[in-house]
């Protein structure tokens, strides 16, 4: 049953700014394509998962990339390029678009969070819900007068989006960003037969973190050699206190973040979602750094992951007890834990796959 505060939450959420498409937008871009220049906050995973790999397909245009971090738009070549908007926007980029807008070959917004549902919701905290204000939806009174197209990451969010139009982009990611060095390294302790537990997750996921409070400590109590691993930040660190053997980690920058994976190894990496109008439009994307990590990775079924199916990947419904059995099972069987990996690294290598083909709407109209 819908609470009072969900159907406030979702009036206020229909009333945010939306991305649309400028008036005659086809979808595609204006004219011929020089270069794509890609803004964002950069680097940062969405552009890692989603469009790194797929600007280096062969056929495509040349792309840079440009952080709007700055004060300043750094100087950029404006005559037939193609902008692309990795989530966000800053006053600069939107003057810099507005300045040139008769030059370029089109603007396009890439989206793969419902940022409404994020900022509307409850675990996000007031600091990062007015971030998102003011570099993804403010910015869109602006924007909208020169889209012309909108991607979402994944169809339910491509539904949310029905007023651009938007098409969907699925994860993509390039296969050095999964595939991690120093492999044959074990800094958690393989040698002494622990078997290292991990949820690595954002702020925005406080009910996960309650989800799984009691299900670690049993974990834990019921078998000595299993040892946890938690990112949390401020308001997470207190669900996590007063268990032995659970290290509780700072979230990291991006790229330090990618540098973890190298020289060790976690065997057993969490995914949960739960029921919820924002995780209903995420995408698989932890799939791959469960994948980067060599992990047996347990899922959440639902419209990210899937549904329970014959391959080999633990895709667990929202409850308490199977998600137990399920972890136990993955700790004391190192077999299990092998095939459970391997079928996340496959079903990861099927997405790096799908990046050959590029951003087909601009194979279409290169200069």
């Amino acid at each position: 049953m819908t609470s009072v505060r969900e159907k406030v939450a979702r009036w206020i959420e229909r009333r945010l700014p939306q991305p649309r498409l400028r008036q005659g937008a086809s979808g595609g871009p204006r004219g011929p394509v020089k270069r794509i220049i890609v803004f964002g906050r950069i680097p940062n995973p969405t552009f890692d998962y989603y469009l790194a790999a797929r600007l280096e397909a062969p056929d495509m245009p040349p792309y840079e990339v440009a952080d709007i971090r700055g004060r300043e738009t750094p100087a950029l070549e404006a005559d037939g390029a193609f902008v692309i908007l990795c989530r966000y926007a800053s006053p600069s980029v939107l003057r810099w678009i507005e300045r040139n807008a008769e030059r370029l070959s089109g603007v396009g917004l890439f989206l793969d969070d419902d940022i409404p549902a994020v900022v509307t919701g409850k675990d996000a905290d007031f600091f990062y819900r007015l971030f998102l204000w003011y570099r993804a939806l403010w910015p869109l009174r602006r924007l909208n007068q020169h889209l012309d197209i909108v991607w979402a990451s994944t169809p339910h969010l491509a539904s949310r989006l029905a007023d651009s139009n938007a098409m969907v982009l699925p994860p993509a990611p390039p296969r050095a960003l999964w595939q991690a060095e120093g492999h044959d390294g074990d800094q958690l302790g393989q040698s002494n037969r622990d078997v290292w537990i991990a949820y690595h997750a954002t702020g925005v996921h406080l009910q996960e973190h309650r989800f799984l409070r009691p299900i670690i400590e049993e974990v834990l109590r019921e078998r000595p050699q299993a040892r946890f691993e938690v990112f949390a930040d401020r308001r997470a660190k207190a669900i996590w206190q007063g268990l032995e053997r659970v290290q509780i980690r700072e979230p990291m920058p991006w790229t330090e973040y990618l540098a973890d994976a190298n020289g060790r190894r976690i065997h057993i990496m969490l995914v949960p979602l739960a029921p919820s109008h924002v995780n209903d439009s995420r995408a698989p994307t932890k799939r791959i750094d469960v994948a980067r990590y060599r992990a047996a990775g347990v899922f959440s079924d639902g419209q990210a992951y899937g549904a329970p199916t014959e391959t080999n990947e633990l895709r667990m419904p929202y409850a308490i007890d199977a998600w137990r059995r399920a972890i136990e099972q993955l700790v004391d069987d190192v077999g299990l834990q092998e095939k459970v990996a391997v079928a996340t690294r496959q079903a990861v290598l099927q997405m790096t796959s799908a990046a050959d083909t590029g951003l087909e709407v601009f194979k279409e109209r290169q200069a």
